[in-house]
């Protein structure tokens, strides 16, 4: 009976024994070779948006003497954000420390450094299902591009190396700080706000847009401008890098779920079914206002849609999609036209007007249309509280990005000026700043 007995314990102890390494392996995190494959393949879409897509669409919006200069911002921007990511902007933007969750401290405006040089990253890393490394890369992506839309409201004026001065200083003091704000998890501001913005509404487009209509108001307008015709040397180029930016988005917007769920089939459509209803917002408006509807016009209504789309689509149903789309249409064309000439700016090439515009009236009918009762697909939320939190997200954004935004550019106005010589602009950017021609005939 003894003998039997210490039997059954030591069969027991041995079956314990193999069973405890296998309940901690079920709560340890493992790699999803599938979310991987498909976050590596997003990441090279959001790059492939910036370079060549925007550099393409702004470049062929701009006169031919020009051309290059967008591509060199472009260009310069992604070797400069890039880097500066990899030194501190990821920590600036992930690091957790000092945050509890529905308090305010500082670190709820901005991580810290402990993240710095991606201090603790080793090849076994992961962040939920996906490397740590895939998901660097694919972040760092949306900390170039964002800067990079910036350029095209000062197109044709700014001096090279103000530019990337302004973009290294805004990178680091709005950037990356409305990014933690949005992004940072329990304790970051807009999360504690209840803030909905699943792929960039408030921290990219809003971010971007607001950025821009500073770098304009304190450029001043091109010389010339409202007296000189000065119409796109090549909307081929504009169109081809609008297919670009929309094929792009897919990346952007699906992976931001950080890897593939049943959301990511929502969010897709989404993305889709806005792109679309915002060709058709533009367009009508377009072809009822002047009488005719423009290539550039159908172009810019996709990107609109997309802008709209942004921050909702993993929340909102077709009919939120739908909706937000044709009024991120009409309402973009008319900011583009209407607003910008009753203000007298000269947003070279209407990055407020689209993403501006577009990340604002996104954002806040994201609030609109994630309740249930709209179609919607956030549980427990109730449309009035949800707007007010929209409300919130977009005038921190906009106030904190406006007000920066400006003084980083007085800084740099008074370290190396801002604007290119009368002379430079004259010649154009690319044969007086780069000695080169794109085109040479």
């Amino acid at each position: 009976m003894v003998k039997r007995f210490s039997g059954n314990l030591l069969l027991s102890l041995v079956a314990l024994a193999a069973v405890v390494p296998l309940a901690q392996a079920a709560d340890a995190p493992t790699l999803n070779t599938g979310s991987t494959a498909w976050m590596i393949s997003a990441a090279v879409l959001v790059l492939f948006m910036c370079l060549p897509g925007l550099a393409l669409f702004y470049g062929g919006l701009v006169r031919a003497k020009n051309m290059l200069s967008l591509f060199t911002q472009c260009f310069g921007i992604a070797g400069l954000v890039g880097v500066l990511w990899v030194i501190y902007g990821y920590s600036m933007v992930v690091d957790t420390t000092g945050m509890v969750e529905g308090e305010v401290t500082f670190n709820s405006f901005v991580g810290g450094l402990s993240r710095a040089m991606l201090a603790g990253m080793t090849p076994d890393s992961l962040v939920g299902d996906i490397p740590e490394g895939v998901y660097v890369t694919f972040q760092m992506t949306f900390a170039i591009i964002t800067p990079a839309l910036i350029a095209g409201a000062f197109a044709e004026r700014m001096k090279f190396s103000a530019a990337l001065l302004f973009m290294a200083l805004w990178f680091t003091l709005v950037y990356a700080p409305v990014a933690h704000m949005v992004w940072g998890g329990a304790g970051a501001l807009m999360h504690n706000w209840g803030v909905l913005d699943y792929a960039g509404g408030t921290a990219v487009h809003i971010n971007a847009g607001v950025a821009a209509l500073a770098a304009c108001l304190m450029l001043g307008k091109r010389k010339g401008y409202a007296n000189t015709p000065m119409p796109a040397h090549n909307l081929s180029l504009t169109m081809v890098g609008a297919a670009m930016l929309w094929v792009g988005w897919f990346g952007f917007n699906i992976g931001s779920g950080g890897g593939l769920a049943g959301v990511s089939g929502i969010v897709m459509l989404n993305t889709q079914l806005a792109a679309c209803a915002g060709i058709l917002g533009w367009m009508f408006t377009e072809w009822f206002k002047v009488g005719k509807p423009s290539a550039l016009g159908l172009a810019s209504g996709a990107l609109a849609g997309l802008v709209g789309i942004t921050p909702a689509c993993a929340y909102v149903g077709v009919g939120g999609a739908l909706a937000i789309g044709v009024l991120c249409g009409v309402l973009c064309y008319l900011s583009v036209t209407v607003l910008k000439r009753r203000l007298g700016y000269d947003d070279s090439l209407d990055v407020f007007g689209l993403h501006g515009i577009g990340g604002i009236i996104g954002a806040l009918l994201t609030g609109v249309f994630c309740v249930p009762s709209m179609g919607g697909l956030v549980e427990g939320v109730s449309m009035g509280a949800q707007v007010w939190a929209q409300v919130q997200g977009v005038l921190m954004t906009t106030v904190y990005c406006f007000v920066v935004s400006w003084l980083i550019l007085k800084a740099v106005s008074a370290l190396t000026g801002l604007r290119a010589d009368e002379s430079v602009e004259e010649m154009g950017l690319d044969l007086a700043e780069h000695n080169e021609r794109a085109y040479n005939h």
